[in-house]
Order: C-alpha cells, then sequence, then structure tokens
C-alpha cells in the first residue's frame, strides 16, 4: 500500500451539498481497500488560468493510503462528474498530516 495526495477543483457554482457528495463517493472507494487520511476543504480560490470558463474553483484534498486500482477507480469516477474541472493524485513514500496548506490563511 501506497500513501496518496487526491487534489480536486469543483466548478466555481457547485454547491456545498454536490462538494459533499463527490467528498463521500471518493471516501467510499478509498474505504473498500484503504484507509482515509485526512480531507481537507480549501474553498474557492482563484485559478491562475481560466479553465473550461471558469476563473475559480472550489478546492479539497484528500490524503489516504490504499493501493492503485483505489486511484484508478477514484479518478474514473471523477472524469465522469460533470461539476469537476480538474483532479490531481500524486502518490508518497510519506505523508505529513499536520500540514494544512491554507490555515495561514483562514488565521488572518
Amino acid at each position: 500500500m501506497s500513501f496518496y495526495e487526491h487534489t480536486f477543483v469543483g466548478k466555481q457554482d457547485i454547491s456545498n451539498k454536490d462538494v459533499d457528495n463527490i467528498i463521500t463517493s471518493c471516501e467510499k472507494i478509498i474505504g473498500k481497500s484503504g484507509k482515509l487520511l485526512k480531507t481537507e476543504k480549501w474553498g474557492l480560490l482563484n485559478l491562475a488560468s481560466k479553465i473550461k470558463k471558469n476563473r475559480k474553483g472550489m478546492f479539497v484534498h484528500i490524503k489516504f493510503e490504499s493501493g492503485s486500482e483505489i486511484v484508478r477507480e477514484i479518478e474514473k469516477n471523477l472524469l465522469m462528474e460533470n461539476k469537476v474541472i480538474r483532479f490531481l493524485t500524486v502518490k508518497y513514500d510519506k505523508l505529513d498530516l499536520n500540514k494544512n496548506y491554507f490555515e495561514e490563511n483562514k488565521k488572518d
């Protein structure tokens, strides 16, 4: 089993309910034979350039431990989800679960 960080970007007009549904579906897939370590909602952030006519995106970051077949299944489901405009999965040898990427911005 390997460690993974998976980040997806939803459309700027996606509702919180839709985001929660996508997160739940990812967590169910991970739960089949993997271990969910952490889920972070980063919120609505500006994109560096337009993606499919969107200037902003709803970012969600998931850290988990599983095999590669789970990653393929998650990515397959997100390809069919029309409310997701981009996603990225990165494999790691070790994860830092204490680091919250956007925690500094929320404190200000």
